[in-house]
């Protein structure tokens, strides 16, 4: 058993041990946020009723809250004692609305207001990643105004297109030839004002999900995704059951360690806490894995990945809830920083 499979039976077997001793009782009135504004309305509002009927199901007493349907300052009226973010893209897990709890002396689930607005936005998370020595593909930034024989002259060709603030694929073109470009950079700025092109990593898709803060983050086990004719869009990441994941990965041992490796050195550049999932490319020529986004509020539906690597280490898809909840029962300071 390598170490880090010794590391993720040692989490599970701390999480049930937490959760046995936890009082429910004392996580008082618990506010599910979910729904929201952002292009991925649908699938917060699946990961919501999943996080609520799962806190229920546990004895505690939650509540949802669309914040797409109700103003956010209707929280203060709501009494809550804390608060689960299933809350997915900008309005959510871009640092507004935890911003906005931080106002309130609410604690949350999940990464504060800096390393949220960090992560969301996906130019400023490779430069962090860069300072850091951390592996991710090439980039720039597009405009209209940009010479896109330049861009394949730097960045070479597949190149994948992308809005820097959304999540899920959503605006997304791998560009095959020059003469895409265009398109692909107007497809992604009716999405954004802030587009990104970065070199496209041939070979393995993986996901590696995190959890803890600081020196006691940790990796989950690594996930492999094989979607249909590699086109992991976003119906074959939330609706298609043709995309299949693979956890254990088949991978070697050293490939995983290295991967789990980046990914937690990833999330701690950033400044990450309680848990997220980074996405990572193994290039197939080199074998060396590439970084490409941080999620700070990952998925919670049928189809999600941190559910699947924490199953791998043993802990069900309530437990897995009910004790990024119990996170929240730190000290002030320790939630509010």
């Amino acid at each position: 058993m390598s170490k880090q499979e010794v590391n993720v039976s040692v989490w599970g077997d701390r999480v049930r041990s937490q959760l046995a001793s936890l009082n429910v009782a004392a996580l008082g009135r618990v506010g599910v946020l979910f729904g929201g504004r952002s292009g991925e309305r649908e699938i917060s509002l699946m990961s919501g009723n999943g996080v609520l009927d799962a806190l229920r199901h546990k004895g505690v007493d939650a509540h949802g809250f669309d914040t797409g349907l109700r103003c956010p300052t209707e929280l203060a009226k709501e009494k809550f004692d804390r608060i689960f973010i299933s809350l997915h893209g900008r309005f959510g897990e871009d640092g507004t609305i935890q911003g906005l709890l931080e106002l309130l002396n609410l604690p949350y689930t999940g990464s504060g207001v800096l390393a949220s607005a960090l992560a969301i936005d996906k130019i400023a998370t490779k430069q962090i990643w860069l300072s850091n020595g951390l592996s991710t593909p090439e980039f720039e930034e597009l405009t209209a105004a940009s010479d896109w024989n330049a861009v394949v002259r730097h960045l070479g060709l597949p190149l994948i297109v992308k809005p820097a603030h959304e999540g899920s694929s959503l605006g997304l073109t791998k560009v095959k030839s020059v003469d895409e470009l265009p398109a692909a950079y107007q497809l992604a700025a009716g999405l954004d004002k802030k587009v990104i092109a970065e070199t496209c990593i041939v070979g393995d898709e993986l996901t590696c999900p995190l959890v803890g803060q600081g020196d006691t983050a940790e990796a989950l086990p690594v996930i492999k995704i094989i979607p249909p004719q590699a086109n992991y869009d976003f119906h074959n990441k939330y609706f298609s059951d043709e995309t299949q994941y693979l956890c254990p990965t088949g991978l070697a041992p050293e490939v995983n360690a290295q991967v789990q490796d980046l990914a937690l050195a990833a999330y701690k550049a950033l400044g990450c806490r309680t848990w997220g999932r980074a996405d990572v490319m193994l290039d197939q020529k080199t074998g060396k894995p590439y970084l490409l986004e941080m999620n700070t509020s990952p998925g919670m539906t049928s189809h999600s990945l941190v559910p699947m690597a924490a199953k791998a280490a043993g802990v069900s898809y309530a437990d897995l809830v009910l004790w990024l909840l119990s996170q929240t029962l730190q000290s002030k300071e320790a939630v509010t920083t």
